[in-house]
């Protein structure tokens, strides 16, 4: 009864559309925002309307084997999915939350198959045509915002520990580029490596200190 009502919260937003008519929903979440180091990753998700799959949750509340498995059931059932990196020197560019707004519209519009409807964690997104709603705690709320949020946490978690083999200094396989002690400590006696966000605390002063060498 407790996973019938859970499945029944996670798929409320889902099932008034599908009472509407709409055929494609896509959900799409983002991983990285907050990390010193390393890529943004959005996913955008289109589950089947059939499709209801207890323990889609916001991907950082999920065990590491939970996500995983998750994620081999919706990469197995998913009528598409498609995953955005946005690398650090865009995110220094430019600003996370435009990267984010544009990565998700992007994510969304770059779908094989063209949803009648998005369904967005917590992010506005003008220009984009398709029909959307924007869902504070979407991740928690909505099982397509979660089951991107998987994707994208997933996606970005394997990404990290390859930088880990490549920039072994940093414990970048454990922290993933957010900014825990351990990370900072290692910032501080090895200076900054090439995926490091130049515009973040604490990285930036780093950066700072060479411009002022420079002048």
């Amino acid at each position: 009864m407790k996973d019938q009502k859970e499945i029944i919260n996670k798929y409320k937003y889902e099932d008034e559309l599908i009472d509407q008519g709409i055929e494609y929903i896509a959900g799409c979440d983002e991983v990285g925002r907050g990390p010193i180091a390393g890529p943004l990753v959005v996913s955008a998700v289109i589950l089947p309307n059939d499709f209801r799959i207890k323990g889609i949750d916001d991907s950082k509340k999920l065990t590491e084997k939970k996500r995983l498995e998750l994620y081999k059931e919706i990469i197995k059932k998913a009528v598409a999915i498609n995953t955005i990196f946005v690398f650090e020197d865009e995110i220094d560019e430019h600003d996370i939350y435009s990267c984010t707004q544009k990565a998700m519209r992007d994510a969304i519009l770059g779908l094989k198959v063209t949803p009648g409807h998005a369904l967005v964690d917590a992010m506005p997104l003008p220009g984009l045509e398709i029909p959307h709603t924007s869902i504070i705690k979407g991740d928690l709320l909505s099982a397509s915002i979660g089951a991107a949020s998987i994707i994208a946490k997933v996606t970005r978690d394997e990404y990290m520990k390859k930088m880990d083999i490549k920039y072994p200094n940093y414990g970048f396989a454990r922290h993933k580029g957010y900014c825990t002690k351990e990370h900072v400590e290692a910032l501080e006696k090895y200076g900054p490596c090439k995926i490091h966000r130049k515009t973040f605390a604490p990285v930036d002063k780093f950066f700072n200190r060479q411009m002022q060498f420079d002048l």
